[in-house]
């Protein structure tokens, strides 16, 4: 099994971040190598910065990825926007750690190099998405 040096901060006062064991069970599901990581939950002002920074988009978004580094480990950060989570899961009827579940998955994938730009591409991460977040007991995020 990889190794996991992970680091979770909480810069929003969400009541319903889940807590540290329950973020290293969904990276763990999802990792392939020995792996070093952050994830930061902030509010929307935070999350609409750094995606405008990074991205160019004026809105916070669910989950940034940043992978700073590949050897000796897989190295990065995972952002995820705390009101974003909440507004998302209730509109696809969701519970809400059912979709930091699903983001953490998300974001781990994308620093492995998975991306969902090309539709092969898109279709291949659902795939091991779907895939770990069954095997966590979480139902297909993807499913109407």
């Amino acid at each position: 099994m990889p190794q996991l040096d992970f680091s979770l901060q909480v810069a929003t006062p969400a009541a319903d971040v889940p807590s540290v064991s329950q973020f290293k069970r969904w990276i763990r599901a999802s990792l392939r190598v020995d792996t070093s990581l952050t994830i930061r939950i902030v509010d929307a002002e935070e999350g609409q910065q750094l995606n405008a920074s990074y991205r160019g988009k004026d809105y916070a978004t669910n989950v940034l990825t940043f992978p700073l580094a590949e050897e000796p480990c897989l190295m990065g950060d995972i952002v995820i926007c705390a009101p974003v989570i909440s507004r998302e899961a209730a509109e696809q009827g969701k519970s809400v750690l059912a979709h930091y579940a699903h983001m953490t998955v998300h974001g781990v994938l994308h620093m492995h190099g998975y991306d969902h730009e090309v539709e092969a591409q898109a279709a291949l991460m659902e795939a091991l998405e779907i895939g770990i977040l069954q095997k966590l007991g979480f139902p297909n995020p993807y499913a109407e």
